[in-house]
């Protein structure tokens, strides 16, 4: 197993209100369409127009290894969505887990727990701690309702 965590980063939201974002996928995939187009680095607008939600799964592209679905995993409210992979190529999960720091601030923080073998683990450190950094990154551009 090989875990990749990201730093925390703060939002001016309550717990309550990212978990309900992060947790409803029809939500989320609405939130990732409205995303202000000049907020969006330029190498990232197609792989953002890609992106495909519906029901309880989310589709990213994934280039080299192709489309990458999560569908949403055990959540606990208001603290923790997780996000397991479909078909991937190894086993992998996805959490976003949320603290309170107030009625309107959390913290969140991204981890991504694979099952790789020993080999694969120093190729794939480095692209998965920026995978996860990224991630976590992106939650503060999001609108969260």
């Amino acid at each position: 197993m090989a875990t990749y965590k990201s730093e925390s980063i703060s939002l001016p939201k309550s717990a309550e209100a990212v978990y309900a974002q992060l947790s409803n996928l029809e939500g989320l995939g609405e939130t990732i369409r409205n995303i202000p187009r000049d907020q969006v680095p330029e190498d990232k607008l197609e792989m953002l127009d890609q992106i495909r939600v519906g029901g309880d799964e989310i589709q990213i592209p994934g280039a080299p290894t192709g489309n990458i679905t999560l569908r949403r995993g055990d959540c606990v409210e208001p603290s923790l969505v997780t996000y397991i992979g479909v078909g991937t190529p190894v086993p992998v999960t996805l959490a976003a887990h949320i603290e309170s720091a107030g009625a309107d601030a959390c913290s969140v923080y991204v981890e991504a727990d694979l099952q790789v073998p020993a080999l694969l683990k120093p190729m794939i450190n480095g692209p998965m701690q920026k995978m996860v950094n990224e991630v976590a990154a992106n939650l503060t551009k999001l609108p969260l309702n």
